[in-house]
């Protein structure tokens, strides 16, 4: 039987890496992204089972994606919390208090809203996997990025405590703490960095590598690896792990 993944942000980046080489294994793919022409893209390209275009800080459009799944599928063996943004970039008494909330709601409710889901479906099953999206910002402190930082610790937080809840149903729960990410989405938060604090893109970039040991940016194929791996029988006995794929930080400022 082919495996049930469902992945939030799926329609591109990390959660579309992610989901294609779920497909190369013959798995059933359910996607949601809040862009409409990033899902219709997916869905054309990609032998995509399910592509939803939702808001995940938003439960009631989370739970028609839901029900759409267990329509479809009948149940879930992998879920994905991927979804998330950048959030604001500035001075912690200068950020805006709604693009604060935003930054919170998207990352950590919309996470919440997807494995809250997952969790009750696979006590059932007795079986399951999920996996969020967390970031080297859930590990370290990163000025002038604080609601994010805050929504990706957070993540880990959940991810712990809900590793000690549903182990005894066979239930496993990490996370992916993923560093600077080659793209499109990093392009966009170097543009926001460099207007909060001043510093050029291309000085910011060179901090973002020169700050690991491996002197590097990762790549969302380096970040879906990981993915796989977490979510294989050979990871049967990793759960509550916050697992870096950073090229190890060194430093973040």
């Amino acid at each position: 039987m082919s495996r049930r993944i469902v992945i939030t942000g799926g329609g591109s980046g990390i959660g579309l890496a992610i989901a294609k080489r779920h497909l190369a294994e013959g798995a059933r793919v359910a996607i949601c992204d809040e862009d409409i022409a990033l899902v219709k893209r997916a869905s054309e390209n990609y032998e995509i089972a399910i592509s939803f275009c939702a808001d995940v800080s938003d439960s009631n459009q989370m739970k028609n994606f839901h029900n759409n799944i267990i329509d479809e599928f009948g149940g879930v063996d992998v879920m994905y919390a991927n979804a998330g943004v950048g959030g604001p970039a500035g001075p912690i008494d200068e950020i805006d208090h709604n693009e604060w909330k935003r930054c919170v709601e998207v990352n950590l409710f919309g996470a919440f809203y997807s494995a809250s889901w997952a969790s009750g479906i696979m006590k059932v099953q007795k079986n399951g996997c999920i996996i969020f999206t967390s970031s080297t910002s859930g590990l370290f402190g990163v000025p002038n990025r604080s609601p994010y930082v805050a929504a990706k610790w957070g993540i880990v937080g959940l991810t712990k405590s809900m590793a000690m809840e549903l182990g005894d149903y066979g239930v496993r729960v990490n996370a992916i703490c993923p560093g600077a990410v080659s793209g499109d989405r990093m392009k966009r938060v170097l543009s926001m960095e460099s207007k909060a604090s001043g510093i050029s893109e291309d000085d910011l970039r060179t901090v973002y590598s020169e700050g690991t040991s491996m002197r590097s940016f990762v790549s969302e194929e380096n970040v879906a690896d990981m993915a796989l791996f977490l979510a294989s029988d050979q990871a049967s006995m990793i759960t509550g792990q916050a697992m870096a794929v950073d090229g190890y930080t060194e430093r973040t400022a």
